[in-house]
């Protein structure tokens, strides 16, 4: 049965963490924010300069609080970061974007779909892939769909969610997760460079997925995720540094990212890939 309580946290905007582009299966409408988390319908709304949440989920408070990390000290980690004029920009227009802890499983396979796509295509893609394999929770909602129920799709039926080159990859990540190959909680525990590793022997992870997964699933803050909209503010923004030497490759910019903003430099990113794609700039 839904309750309906308040959260509370003097430095969090839902609308800019929701809308940042670090999860697919939320939507604004009325008023409220509606998704999906750990297969319940959450509906979320904040009043703006307010500091309380209304929630109105089977979810507890705790589960929230935690899955919007508001145990983060988000004043000491944009301190940390804010270190030139740009980032201090982005921190002073969209201050209260925190990042999320996404369920393993549907970060790794929303990201895997996330290849060569837009954001509007991604959500697309992911609620035609849930409606079709997932379980229907409430009317028009359903859960993400589980390893074992992807395992049992063969690629053409996957393809008929307009998946296209994704479909293969989704099932052969499934297999890989059901076999045992890769153990998720197993990678909570590892280094961020082993982590990284481990992700990347799965078909379409490559660096940039991998960081995505390991920033927003695994609390790896020191993930440093490269698309093309970071790497448009990087040359633009940073490109003169020394440490490029002219060469702004996307692994050059991940390595520079973790070197220049810190442990901390997942924030860093989130913030100016929220700030080049609503300003394109």
């Amino acid at each position: 049965m839904h309750k309906m309580y308040t959260i509370f946290s003097e430095d969090f905007n839902l609308d800019y963490t929701l809308d940042c582009g670090q999860v697919f299966r939320w939507d604004y409408s009325d008023g409220w924010w509606k998704g999906v988390v750990n297969g319940h319908v959450v509906r979320l709304q904040q009043d703006k300069n307010s500091a309380e949440i209304l929630v109105d989920s089977k979810l507890s408070k705790s589960f929230l609080e935690d899955y919007f990390r508001l145990d983060d000290d988000l004043d000491a980690i944009l301190q940390d970061v804010n270190r030139d004029e740009f980032m201090d920009d982005a921190i002073s227009k969209y201050r209260g974007l925190r990042l999320i802890r996404q369920d393993p499983w549907e970060c790794l396979i929303s990201y895997l779909l996330a290849t060569a796509w837009s954001i509007p295509n991604i959500k697309r893609g992911i609620f035609t892939m849930c409606s079709n394999y997932g379980e229907e929770i409430e009317k028009g909602y359903y859960s993400f769909p589980s390893p074992s129920s992807l395992v049992k799709v063969c690629d053409d039926d996957l393809r008929g969610c307009k998946l296209g080159f994704r479909s293969a990859r989704i099932i052969k990540a499934a297999q890989y997760v059901e076999k045992g190959d890769l153990v998720l909680d197993d990678i909570f525990e590892m280094d961020y460079v082993t982590a990284k590793r481990t992700l990347m022997l799965i078909e379409g992870i490559g660096e940039k997925v991998a960081d995505c997964i390991l920033l927003f699933a695994y609390g790896k803050l020191e993930a440093f995720p490269v698309d093309t909209h970071v790497e448009k503010v990087v040359r633009k923004i940073y490109g003169h540094h020394d440490y490029f030497n002219g060469k702004t490759t996307k692994s050059k910019i991940a390595a520079w990212g973790r070197m220049y903003f810190g442990h901390y430099c997942g924030y860093a990113q989130q913030y100016f890939f929220y700030q080049k794609r609503l300003e394109k700039s």
